[in-house]
C-alpha cells in the first residue's frame, strides 16, 4: 500500500482480485488492474475551513485541516471514475490534472454531492462526448432539477451534456469496469457507496444494513465517512466509524467527510489505530493486492 500527494501520471500494476459475494454465494475471481484512489476532498457540506468560523481548525496553517467538500477520483487501467461531483468539482479536477473523465458515480442528491456538474462543459469539449452519469432513479430526478437546461428539449449552446444511466442493487459494469453499490442510510435516506476490487467507498452513512456488510467482505481498502466525534442524526461519529473499520477488519481505513468540529488532522491522528487515518486532501492510495 502507497500513499502519495496528486501524481496523475503513475504507473498502475496488474493484480488478482477475488469478489466474494456471501450474501449470494456467487465467487467471482477476476483479472484486474490495481485500483488509485485520489481523495479530491474530504470535507463535509460546508467544507473546512467554515465562512466566517474562526475556531481553532478552521484558522489552522496545516494544510491538511483544508478540506474540499467530498469527492474521489478512481483510476483503474481503462477508465478514470469521479465518485460525487459537488461544488468544488471545477478546483479538484484542476488540483488533480485530470485529462479525461470516463463517467461519474453519485452516492446521492444532496448539493454537496452533485452541485459542480455543470463544469463538466470542458471534458465535453475535449472528447466531443457526453459524459455517463451513474444514479438511481430518485438521484436521477434531483439532477434533472437541478440541470434544468441540460435536459431541456431546446439546448442552449454551450450547456454540459450528460447520459443519465440507472443504478440498482447488484453489480454495475462500467466500460470494463466493475462496481458493487453498496446501500446504506443517511438517517431515513437511502443512498449508495461503492466498492470496485478490494477497496469500497461509503460516505454520509449513519446506519449500514447486514445485507451490505456481507458486500464488504474481503475489503482492504475502507473509507468511511465521520463527522465530528459526537454522535450525530445523519453521520457516522468517529466512534461508530471506528467500530466498523473494527468489525470489517480492513488492511487500511481511511475517514472521510470530515467536519471542522472534529478537531485538528494532526490531533486527531495521533489518537487512532494504527491502520486508520483521517484522509487529507489530495491523498493518494494504491490498494494493492
Amino acid at each position: 500500500m502507497k500513499e502519495l500527494r496528486y501524481s496523475h501520471s503513475s504507473p498502475l500494476k496488474v493484480i488478482y482480485v477475488i469478489v466474494l459475494l456471501s450474501i449470494s454465494g456467487y465467487v467471482c475471481s477476476e483479472k484486474i488492474e490495481t485500483v488509485k484512489i485520489t481523495f479530491l476532498g474530504t470535507g463535509t457540506s460546508q467544507g473546512v475551513p467554515v465562512i466566517a468560523c474562526e475556531c481553532g481548525v478552521c484558522t489552522s496553517s496545516d494544510p491538511n485541516d483544508k478540506r474540499l467538500r467530498a469527492s474521489l477520483l478512481v483510476d483503474t487501467a481503462l477508465n478514470t471514475f469521479v465518485i460525487d461531483a459537488g461544488p468544488d468539482f471545477r478546483q479538484q479536477m484542476l488540483n488533480a490534472r485530470v485529462k479525461k473523465l470516463d463517467a461519474i458515480l453519485l452516492t446521492h442528491e444532496h448539493k454537496d454531492h452533485i452541485a459542480g456538474m455543470d463544469d463538466l462543459r470542458a471534458f465535453n469539449y475535449r472528447s466531443q462526448a457526453a459524459i455517463d452519469i451513474y444514479a438511481e432513479e430518485r438521484v436521477q430526478a434531483a439532477v434533472r432539477k437541478e440541470y434544468a437546461y441540460v435536459f431541456s428539449e431546446n439546448h442552449y449552446p454551450g450547456v454540459p451534456k450528460m447520459e443519465l444511466h440507472n443504478i440498482d442493487s447488484y453489480n454495475l459494469t462500467i466500460k470494463g469496469d466493475t462496481f458493487i453499490p453498496l446501500r446504506v442510510f443517511h438517517y431515513r435516506l437511502p443512498i449508495y457507496g461503492f466498492r470496485i476490487g478490494n477497496m469500497a467507498y461509503i460516505t454520509d452513512a449513519n446506519y449500514i444494513p447486514e445485507e451490505t456488510k456481507e458486500k464488504l467482505i474481503g475489503v482492504k481498502y475502507l473509507v468511511i465517512n465521520a463527522l465530528r466525534k459526537e454522535k450525530h442524526i445523519s453521520h457516522f461519529s468517529l466512534g461508530e466509524a471506528l467500530e466498523l473499520v473494527q468489525e470489517v477488519s480492513p488492511r487500511k481505513a481511511y475517514i472521510t467527510h470530515i467536519g471542522h468540529q472534529m478537531g485538528k488532522h494532526a490531533d486527531v491522528n495521533r489518537e487512532l489505530p494504527v491502520n486508520v487515518t483521517l484522509a487529507w486532501d489530495g491523498l493518494e492510495v494504491y490498494c494493492e493486492d
